[in-house]
């Protein structure tokens, strides 16, 4: 028995570290970087942000304090445990973390989806990619790129449920370990953002489930990598929502140039392979 458990987590073990290989390799953990860079410098991108703003912070003081009030003292003293004369230091940074993460996840839910696909649409329609854009929504004349945006003709079918607060609540206990224990926990949440993030892409290329999965599966390294990326900045403390959007323009990016072909085999542009490759 102990041999059979020995093999197996051997054998997970070098599968996480293929899969890592390729998640560096692949650069695609640059395109939330880029969706920062695009985002800030395109002005019209900002428009779905601003307008659920108030109700955002709202959420997130809302959260935030309740999760001081109640959390904070219980994990900083589990967390005296591992961390010794760190543990507050080390809980009020573990309780910010979580509150981004819960703030995240309602927001996204229900306030500010269809926001999202705006600016995933807004930052294909800045791309040029219309022809893969009108499978989802109306095109009018206008001067920006969100302006041009028409009633949407359909939506991601991607309905709350409790599955991802109940998957998040398994993992968080692995952050009370030192170090492994924290990349362990993003790289489980990332590998599951990773394909997240391109929904609504998959949605305007019409794939069903075995198209999808398939696309996936093949570029698994590269989705883990945007993942990764992508949920490290979403649990950065009162900003959370801010990497929301610019992790959506992130994955518009990629998208787009997918469907331009400006990719290599491992499923992104060739400039990010040369610049992830410089960064090894």
């Amino acid at each position: 028995m102990a041999e059979r458990v020995k093999e197996v987590a051997v054998e997970e073990a070098d599968r996480l570290k293929a899969l890592t290989s390729d998640a560096a390799r692949s650069g695609a953990y640059l395109y939330p970087i880029r969706g920062i860079a695009y985002f800030v410098s395109h002005k019209s991108l900002w428009k779905p942000l601003t307008s659920k703003l108030a109700p955002t912070v709202t959420l997130g003081l809302g959260i935030t304090t309740f999760m001081f009030v109640f959390t904070y003292l219980p994990q900083a003293a589990i967390m005296a445990f591992t961390s010794g004369p760190l543990a507050a230091i080390s809980a009020g940074l573990l309780v910010l973390s979580e509150s981004s993460t819960l703030i995240t996840i309602l927001s996204k839910n229900f306030l500010i989806e269809d926001a999202l696909i705006d600016t995933f649409d807004g930052t294909l329609m800045s791309k040029n990619t219309t022809d893969l854009l009108s499978e989802g929504r109306q095109i009018k004349a206008g001067g920006d790129p969100m302006a041009k945006l028409g009633k949407l003709l359909k939506k991601p079918l991607v309905k709350f449920t409790p599955k991802a607060m109940i998957r998040y609540l398994m993992y968080l206990p692995l952050n009370f370990i030192p170090v492994v224990g924290t990349v362990i926990f993003v790289l489980l949440q990332g590998k599951r953002a990773g394909p997240a993030a391109h929904t609504r892409y998959f949605q305007l290329k019409r794939w069903n489930e075995s198209q999808k999965e398939k696309h996936i599966e093949q570029y698994r390294g590269a989705y883990t990598g945007f993942g990764v990326a992508a949920v490290l900045l979403e649990l950065v403390p009162l900003a959370s929502i801010f990497f929301a959007f610019t992790n959506t323009v992130g994955a518009a990016l990629w998208a787009a140039d997918i469907e331009q072909q400006h990719i290599t085999k491992e499923g992104t542009a060739p400039k990010l392979r040369e610049q992830a490759k410089n960064a090894e």
